[in-house]
């Protein structure tokens, strides 16, 4: 088996609705997002995925949330701006883009600092 992943990031300030604290507050960070997909084979000139591709995807998922206010953007306006949501909301995106892909997508890891992150993945 083999294992691969990407690692982007985008900048965004959010407010955690509900949370009594200073995260309450509006905010920024500079989200880290890692992508990681696995392959079972490789194809023939040696490679599970081009990981150019699968940065691609990523970026293409984290540039409609990058410089913005979370609470005001899709889907974030409707649920919760936490990095559990961000990591599942970028996991459910970047599934669907990978629907035909001979990789399979295992999980998405978000950090909001360097010390504080979480992992989204299904099972």
């Amino acid at each position: 088996m083999y294992k691969l992943s990407v690692k982007q990031h985008f900048d965004a300030a959010h407010a955690l609705r509900g949370y009594r604290g200073k995260c309450e507050n509006l905010h920024g960070h500079r989200f880290q997002v890692k992508a990681k997909v696995s392959a079972s084979q490789l194809d023939d000139i040696g490679l599970a995925f081009d990981f150019t591709e699968l940065k691609r995807l990523l970026n293409s998922i984290l540039e409609r949330f990058d410089h913005t206010n979370l609470n005001e953007t899709p889907p974030f306006d409707n649920i919760n701006p936490s990095s559990e949501n961000i990591a599942r909301t970028v996991y459910e995106a970047l599934k669907i883009e990978l629907k035909d892909a001979p990789v399979k997508l295992t999980g998405v890891k978000v950090w909001e600092s360097p010390e504080s992150a979480v992992e989204y993945r299904e099972g």
